[in-house]
């Protein structure tokens, strides 16, 4: 029951830890594209203060949309404001994060064969390493460096490749990208409470007195929500990633998402010009070269060759991989799981017969022998042996299918 509940807590989480992710994200999609698609409005409009319209259709219907230069002449009754999407989103992926990397510290978040601290030491440090990684970019936004996009979004992606190679060094493959996503996670949320937030309350207040704002403050809340557009790509990247074991697997998995990152970010760079009109199909063409430039680079090239010779195959037999196999992965993915973790079989992989591990070899071979992120933790302490007289055994397994 109590894995069952667990798991409850992780669906009820996950999902709407998604929803207001959308709802975040298409918020900065859309606030980014109308602030960039604003047009010179008509002189009668500009007399009112507008310094920018538009007009659009959807749903049926005519939408004029026009944004003023310091505020309407009178404070409307009813003022929509965008805050909850960005909490919800930052709340909600915090306690996933504590649930799964904290709770499940033993699983998802220590690795013994790359450090041994223990379970406090290693949450205080993912904590501590958040924290001091949000103070930096906040002490960055306060410094002269914001005023060059470019060299402040250097300094930025520097930054977040000490830090994932940092985690890398401390932490569990699988909790690398993700740690990296709750830096960013923390610094897009900051940005909206400590400066946007504060930015239009101090608007309002300014429009409500009768008073002029001063612009200073509502351009730093426009160049947090810039920063925020730009790490969209990246952060939906990493949420994704734990699907996708070849890419934090690899030897080099830290600077692997790092090039994601960067990637993400230019694509997002390609849609905020067009939105100006300014069209570059180079930067788009570029960074879709880029991300298949990365996927041909960390591509398991040996995977393609024959690994052993025909007659060194034969030598495993079915008995000596069922032995491998009934150690190493029945505990969790089997009809009757015999792990206190699991209630059912993760994602419904059973693997309760050699008839079963042979249906399911290329995924047996991808993910216990190729990228080694099962077992998970690597909890029954399998070892490299084990894992090659696996991949020795599902060849042979190949071999005999290829002949038929």
């Amino acid at each position: 029951m109590e894995n069952y509940l667990i798991e409850v807590a992780h669906l009820v989480l996950r999902y709407f830890h998604v929803i207001a992710g959308i709802a975040w994200i298409g918020a900065s999609f859309y606030f980014a594209w109308l602030d960039n698609s604003l047009e010179t409005p008509p002189k009668v409009k500009a007399e009112k203060g507008i310094s920018g319209d538009l007009w659009a259709i959807h749903g049926g219907g005519f939408y004029e949309v026009a944004k003023y230069k310091n505020g309407p002449e009178h404070m409307p009754t009813t003022l929509h404001w965008f805050k909850w999407e960005a909490y919800t989103t930052w709340i909600t992926g915090g306690l996933l994060f504590s649930l799964l990397y904290y709770v499940g510290a033993d699983v998802n978040l220590l690795d013994g064969s790359k450090s041994e601290l223990s379970k406090l030491a290693a949450i205080a440090t993912s904590l501590g390493s958040i924290t001091v990684g949000y103070i930096i970019y906040r002490l960055l936004c306060n410094s002269p460096l914001v005023k060059n996009g470019l060299l402040f979004a250097v300094a930025m992606v520097l930054l977040l490749a000490v830090w994932a190679w940092g985690f890398d060094q401390l932490f569990a493959d699988k909790a690398v990208y993700i740690h990296i996503g709750a830096l960013i996670g923390t610094c897009m949320a900051g940005n909206v409470y400590h400066i946007i937030m504060p930015g239009q309350r101090y608007l309002v207040k300014e429009v409500e007195a009768g008073r002029i704002p001063d612009p200073a403050v509502g351009l730093k809340a426009k160049l947090c929500s810039i920063h925020n557009n730009y790490a969209t790509l990246p952060i939906i990247f990493i949420m994704l990633s734990n699907h996708f074991s070849h890419t934090y697997t690899h030897q080099y998995g830290w600077l692997v998402l790092i090039a994601f990152i960067v990637i993400g970010m230019w694509i997002r760079h390609y849609f905020n010009l067009k939105h100006r009109h300014i069209n570059k199909p180079s930067v788009l063409i570029s960074g879709i070269a880029a991300f298949f430039a990365l996927m041909l680079a960390i591509a398991p090239w040996d995977s393609f060759a024959p690994r052993v010779a025909a007659t060194d195959v034969a030598q495993v037999s079915d008995v000596q991989a069922w032995t491998i196999v009934e150690k190493n992965c029945t505990e969790c993915h089997s009809a009757t799981p015999t792990s206190t973790m699991f209630a059912s079989a993760p994602l419904g992989f059973t693997l309760d017969s050699i008839e079963a591990v042979q249906i399911q070899h290329e995924k047996v071979y991808s993910r216990a022998v190729l990228n080694k992120d099962m077992p998970l933790a690597n909890l029954t302490n399998m070892t490299a042996e084990e894992r090659e007289t696996l991949g020795i055994w599902i060849e042979n397994y190949r071999l005999k299918k290829a002949k038929l």
